[in-house]
């Protein structure tokens, strides 16, 4: 059978059970055969620096440069990634066209010195490439020694057998995908370790005006899932948000309300400042950034000084 549909992402396990569960669900919805459908692998920038924080590369633009620009010059018909991971400014002729619906969004603690954070002896190594979880870390045990990791879910899970740390986070929806829950012995509350922007979300670009592409991807985009995500993409992009500030927020939709928290962090974790707003669910955009000229005004621009 003729290929339909070419499906762009990277190579790592985890994204490539984000492709494939993207797979299943257009298969599901338009009665397709698999090999109606081409998972094309494409490595990025992201994927091959490893010796250094994303934050002194480039930013999260790094695990998507390479497939956009597959996709805007028509090798592939849609690309797949986290939605963590998408920058908020998106390149002139893409954009985002669909979201699956929303796995769980909390951090898990994967310990070999203890079951949590709490417990992990004091000046303990917790490996972390993120400047959010590191910061929330420091937080919560500003005796820890957080220091960074780098590499795929199961480098990553590899590093902590070698031990190179006693113990990392990771999001909880990543571990699921993989099958990997049974390493995880902490879900940490969402109260305590609030997720980065768009975590658990897989998200879906496509070419603007390619409207038979947008048609088979309206069968599986989620309403609700897409209302938080613009919300928390609002809030990020009101923020400036990239891979060198610590920010989270988290968007619930319930009976078409929709209630946000969103959270900005020194690296240090020394600072913090919240905001909670709540409004009609269709106003996600507005919400997501009202909340943020908010927190802004609450912390004060020098609050951002040497960190934005």
């Amino acid at each position: 059978m003729q290929t339909i549909l070419r499906i762009g992402t990277r190579g790592s396990p985890l994204a490539l059970a984000q492709a494939q569960e993207t797979q299943a669900r257009l298969m599901a919805a338009h009665g397709l055969p698999a090999e109606a459908f081409e998972v094309v692998v494409i490595s990025t920038s992201g994927d091959r620096i490893q010796d250094r924080p994303l934050s002194e590369a480039g930013g999260k633009g790094l695990f998507t440069k390479e497939i956009e620009e597959a996709l805007l010059a028509g090798r592939i018909d849609i690309a797949v990634h986290s939605s963590k991971d998408m920058p908020t400014q998106l390149p002139d002729g893409l954009e985002l066209s669909a979201f699956l619906p929303r796995e769980d969004a909390r951090d898990a603690f994967v310990g070999k010195a203890a079951k949590t954070i709490a417990e992990l002896p004091r000046g303990a190594k917790v490996g972390s490439s993120s400047l959010r979880r590191q910061a929330l870390i420091r937080r919560m045990r500003p005796d820890l020694d957080v220091v960074m990791f780098r590499g795929n879910v199961q480098t990553r899970l590899r590093k902590l057998d070698e031990g190179v740390a006693a113990g990392t986070i990771l999001a909880h929806a990543g571990l699921k995908r993989l099958g990997l829950e049974h390493v995880v012995t902490d879900l940490i509350p969402l109260e305590i370790f609030p997720p980065a922007p768009g975590q658990g979300a897989i998200c879906i670009e496509t070419r603007i005006g390619d409207r038979d592409v947008e048609t088979m991807l309206a069968a599986v985009h989620d309403v609700p899932t897409g209302q938080a995500l613009a919300c928390e993409r609002a809030f990020l992009a009101a923020l400036d948000g990239s891979c060198r500030t610590p920010i989270a927020g988290y968007a619930t939709i319930e009976a078409g309300k929709l209630d946000f928290a969103g959270l900005i962090i020194s690296p240090d974790g020394t600072q913090s400042h919240t905001v909670e707003l709540q409004g009609p669910a269709q106003d996600a955009a507005r919400i997501g950034d009202e909340a943020a000229k908010t927190v802004r005004a609450k912390a004060g621009e020098k609050f951002f000084d040497g960190w934005l």
